[in-house]
């Protein structure tokens, strides 16, 4: 009878919840089949399934003794049992690990998300710009290495660097329907980031930015940052008398006043007067590097629109691409880059200086052999490959804020 009754009643017995020998060796001998024999002939169907069920029962518990502790002794079997089952350790050490998992998961998908809304290749630019203002006050090697120029540096650096996040930021926020058309990765537009969390960054930068200028002290970097931070409202906020990325005019006179004008003689002169104690004053290089900044920035402000036509068409911008065209708009941008780099070819040749001739030369030279071939290839029907060649605009803008400070 044994060999055909069902599977194991007690795999939830003693055994499994670490119950006595003792206990289990009783139930066994109380629940054995013989004494159910007369019941099993006289009684219905019913109690007959019940005796199977306890037959089966013993057949299992002895077989569950053999297989899974091994040994004849109950005592010792039990034991382990017991230990093994009440030994959480590993359950602990698990959830810990899961709880370390999920808390860097969520720090990388943060960060994540905050380097997306930052738009990094505009950061990039930022520290860099700021960066080549500050080499520009530096007359000898000695300003270089000093302490003082690495406090005066570190101070521009965050305070470009938050400034860049918002006004970066603060577009976003602007944008929101649009970016879905023409930027949907963008972490607003793509839901990523709320728009509360936006507005949070956004006025926690601005904060920042002057209570890092009042506390340093410096007027001219302060002037330089409220100026920058007007630039912002302007260009991005949909009021009477802003929003002057309608007008690609108004677009350009926006990007020179802040990335051309107002940042660079903010961050020159903070280093000339305050770190240095020098007196206010505009060398050639200064004057140069402006000029230069305004070609490329009057690029970037035409250039942004090119691959950016459907959701500007949408929303009613009248930027020069829609009135002109994609390929006029363009090679004018080309046009401009060369020309720019063919006048600072010029005057590097003036320079009294062999060393800074040559790198400025030879650097430009080099820079604009590479913007023409590689113009060439752009396919103007691609956004695909019309928003690389803008990412290689603000690649040639890099290159220029390590070039310019050579100059001398």
């Amino acid at each position: 009878m044994e060999s055909v009754l069902p599977g194991s009643f007690l795999r939830a017995s003693s055994i499994t919840t670490g119950g006595s020998c003792r206990r289990t060796r009783e139930y066994t001998k109380n629940y054995h089949p013989s004494s159910y024999a007369s019941t099993f002939w006289n009684n219905t169907g019913k109690i007959q399934k019940e005796c199977c069920v306890i037959i089966s029962s013993r057949h299992n518990l002895k077989h569950h003794y053999q297989l899974i502790e091994g040994r004849p002794k109950c005592p010792t079997r039990d034991r382990k049992y017991v230990v093994k089952a009440a030994s959480g350790q590993s359950f602990e050490c698990e959830l810990q690990n899961h709880d370390t998992t999920n808390f860097w998961n969520s720090l990388k998908d943060s960060l994540d998300v905050f380097y997306r809304f930052s738009r990094p290749y505009a950061a990039v630019g930022a520290v860099l710009g700021s960066t080549s203002a500050s080499l520009l006050a530096v007359k000898k090697l000695s300003n270089l290495l000093s302490p003082t120029f690495f406090m005066g540096w570190l101070q521009v650096l965050v305070a470009s660097i938050i400034m860049n996040v918002f006004h970066c930021g603060l577009n976003q926020l602007c944008d929101v329907e649009i970016d879905k058309i023409n930027k949907p990765y963008l972490p607003l537009a793509s839901g990523d980031l709320s728009f509360k969390s936006g507005v949070i960054i956004v006025a926690s930068s601005l904060i920042l930015n002057f209570g890092l200028a009042w506390m340093v002290g410096s007027w001219p970097l302060f002037w330089g940052l409220f100026i920058s931070a007007a630039c912002a409202p302007a260009y991005s906020m949909d009021l009477p008398f802003l929003r002057w990325k309608k007008s690609p005019v108004l677009t350009a006179i926006n990007f020179l006043i802040n990335c051309a004008a107002a940042r660079p003689i903010g961050y020159f002169l903070h280093m000339q007067t305050h770190v240095f104690k020098r007196s206010a004053t505009f060398p050639r290089q200064l004057i140069l590097y402006m000029a230069i900044l305004s070609v490329f920035y009057i690029v970037i402000a035409l250039f942004k629109d090119i691959p950016d036509i459907e959701g500007d068409k949408k929303f009613g911008i009248k930027s020069l691409a829609i009135r002109l065209g994609q390929k006029r708009v363009f090679w004018i941008c080309i046009s401009l880059l060369e020309m720019a780099y063919g006048i600072i070819i010029l005057i590097g040749a003036t320079s009294p200086f062999l060393w800074s001739k040559i790198f400025t030369v030879l650097g430009h030279a080099t820079l604009a052999l590479f913007l023409w071939n590689r113009g060439k290839s752009v396919d103007l029907k691609s956004n695909v490959s019309l928003q690389s060649f803008y990412m290689v605009i603000w690649k040639l803008l890099y290159a220029e804020h390590l070039l310019i400070p050579l100059f001398r």
